[in-house]
């Protein structure tokens, strides 16, 4: 059995990711006593017993409780996202490329990644390496999530409110905390215009990308690539082109793939071919939190990724 302690284990993804490990064969869930909480000292002494603590805090908080993992030569795999482009910390994305399993492996410090970036990296990254869209090309993502992604505070103003938007945009300052690690981590040479907006739905999330493309490249050539790239990942899934994979079809909604780790990526084309928008579904508390936590777990402690990421 290994240990894991959840620093933030009552917060949205914190539970998430508790509600996980309690399936879990081989660890045990360590946590700190409630009244205790913000004691620095016992903060220190959970993390060294622990094979690996989770941090599932607030942005500054995290920063301090690195500084503790630090002093102690402590595992961490942080959730917030402050680490997610930060020199020494490996990206937690399994899937970003072939050496990606293995420096997750060996890292003591690993990022959890954001819940949009996710579905955008993976969509963007094969198709900017394999020089099919161009790295400093102009581009948009457009997103919508369920509002359990933005916290409890936003979670109880849906539920017990009554004064929150059935769909609202946000984000409008152009300066989301996301930009950073969606622009590295895609092979970006300058930040995509991103505009998120949330909706009256608890989870689920999709991202999509419009397509005006160059020369001669075609969005079947955008399929082939991305179909050929996750061919072999269990939790990435690229539905045949055009398809409009969803119970509610020809609606695409964020639904569908509800408390897995799943992520389904879509091609849509015009009937030019050479316009029409790349697509990635996934649960914001699944793969884009959560679930993509247990996975990195998982890796880092030398056990089958697959082990408990769904609920």
């Amino acid at each position: 059995m290994k240990k894991v302690f959840i620093d933030g284990e009552t917060g949205t993804t914190g539970l998430q990711v508790r509600d996980r490990l309690l399936n879990h064969p081989h660890i045990e869930i360590i946590s700190i006593d409630p009244a205790k909480k913000r004691d620095v000292e016992e903060k220190r002494r959970l993390m060294k017993e622990a094979d690996v603590t989770v941090l599932c805090l607030p942005d500054e908080a995290a920063k301090d409780s690195v500084i503790l993992a630090k002093e102690e030569g402590c595992r961490i795999l942080d959730a917030s996202s402050v680490h997610r482009v930060a020199d020494g910390w490996v990206y937690g994305l399994p899937e970003l490329d072939v050496s990606q399993r293995a420096k997750i492996a060996d890292a003591q410090f690993v990022s959890n990644p954001g819940c949009y970036p996710t579905g955008a990296i993976l969509l963007l990254k094969p198709l900017v390496e394999a020089g099919l869209l161009a790295a400093n090309g102009n581009y948009s993502i457009n997103a919508v999530s369920g509002y359990s992604g933005g916290g409890n505070a936003l979670i109880d103003r849906y539920e017990n409110g009554n004064d929150a938007p059935v769909f609202g945009a946000y984000g409008l300052n152009f300066n989301h905390k996301h930009l950073p690690e969606l622009k590295v981590w895609s092979g970006l040479e300058k930040a995509p215009i991103f505009a998120p907006s949330v909706g009256d739905f608890r989870q689920g999330m999709l991202t999509f990308l419009p397509m005006h493309l160059e020369g001669d490249t075609t969005m079947a050539q955008l399929h082939a690539k991305l179909t050929e790239t996750y061919d072999n990942e269990a939790f990435v899934a690229v539905n045949e082109l055009n398809l409009i994979a969803d119970d509610a079809a020809p609606f695409l909604t964020p639904h569908g793939v509800d408390n897995t780790n799943n992520v389904e990526l879509s091609v849509l084309s015009a009937p030019d071919n050479q316009s029409g928008v790349i697509v990635a579904k996934l649960d914001n508390l699944g793969k884009g939190a959560s679930g993509a936590a247990v996975q990195n777990l998982n890796i880092m402690l030398g056990f089958d990724e697959g082990i408990a990421v769904n609920l």
